[in-house]
């Protein structure tokens, strides 16, 4: 139970942090529609989601269940005749517990941490030559639930990814960003040395001799030097309905650089009324360098080991605040 309300206590921050003082200044807010610092565009987006199973002597079976996840999104972005800043930071947090609080296992369906920023200086009218760095991690343990719920297989900065790329940014109008880096370094951590020995996320595993005594630990770093891509639009499809995606492809030219490294996040909102929306959210990755054990042959054997594509969608419906 004190685990539960840990996890709880992260998704609430995300919520809470900015909303302790909006209801006594929302009017406030809204007159204030114009920036105070010229040329600067700030917004600040959370979504809380939540839902509750509860059954007791229900003949057709089933479990207790209950579940909530966080979202909050904030952006600062400069823009003048000249130049272009634009900072984002998403995160996200859910957890999910079934069955009976006392027996069931907390577990989590969503934790991300993912920074970017952007600037740009212009060269046309639609073309800038730019510099984005981007910082990506999570806030607590993972698990996989379906084998063991006691061994971490992913903790705060392992992984974590900080990437740096020069490049060019086209941008036709303010929905859409084609950002095209030659130059791009991408560096993976894994900050846990238990993780590390394991070689896990692609950094070199520990090395033992024939008595299976460590010679040398693994690294908690690894570096790649390649190319990168990141295609972004966000736009109104129609009335009360917001898409926004994000496509990143890097490729490491100094290993397997046909093996291209692929995230594509897809988020479409929903606004019922002023408060209340709809969340689908969808996340495909590919890591040539993330490897899973896996059955070929359906036997039920575990037979293969190597990189498979990773897909996580989450729905949500519950309470929005957009400032």
């Amino acid at each position: 139970m004190k685990k539960f309300f840990l996890n709880l206590t992260l998704i609430t921050i995300l919520f809470s942090a900015s909303y302790a003082q909006v209801t006594d200044k929302e009017d406030e807010l809204k007159k204030n529609a114009v920036d105070t610092v010229e040329g600067w565009r700030t917004k600040a987006v959370f979504n809380l989601n939540m839902s509750q199973v509860a059954l007791k002597n229900w003949s057709a079976g089933g479990q207790n269940s209950f579940s909530v996840n966080g979202i909050a999104s904030l952006s600062a972005d400069y823009d003048n005749k000249k130049l272009s800043w634009e900072n984002q930071l998403d995160m996200g947090y859910g957890i999910l517990q079934q069955g009976r609080s006392d027996a069931s296992v907390l577990q989590k369906t969503d934790d991300k941490i993912d920074f970017a920023s952007k600037y740009g200086q212009k060269a046309t009218d639609k073309l800038y030559y730019a510099a984005l760095l981007n910082f990506k991690t999570q806030f607590t343990d993972g698990f996989d639930y379906a084998k063991n719920d006691s061994v971490a297989i992913s903790k705060f900065m392992a992984p974590a990814y900080l990437l740096g790329a020069l490049g060019f940014d086209f941008k036709p109008d303010k929905k859409f960003s084609a950002f095209i880096a030659p130059v791009t370094s991408k560096t993976t951590f894994v900050q846990n040395q238990t993780l590390a020995d394991s070689g896990a996320y692609g950094v070199e595993k520990a090395k033992f001799n024939e008595a299976k005594q460590l010679i040398t630990h693994g690294k908690q770093f690894r570096s790649e030097f390649g190319g990168y891509a990141k295609f972004s639009y966000k736009a109104d499809i129609m009335t009360n309905v917001t898409l926004q995606t994000k496509l990143d492809m890097f490729s490491n030219y100094l290993n397997n650089p046909e093996n291209i490294d692929v995230s594509w996040d897809v988020m479409l909102n929903l606004k019922v009324n002023k408060y209340i929306t709809v969340n689908i959210n969808t996340l495909m990755l590919y890591d040539d360098d993330i490897k899973f054990e896996f059955d070929t042959d359906g036997d039920g054997i575990t037979d293969k080991k190597g990189p498979r594509t990773q897909f996580k969608e989450l729905f949500g419906v519950g309470f929005s605040l957009k400032l």
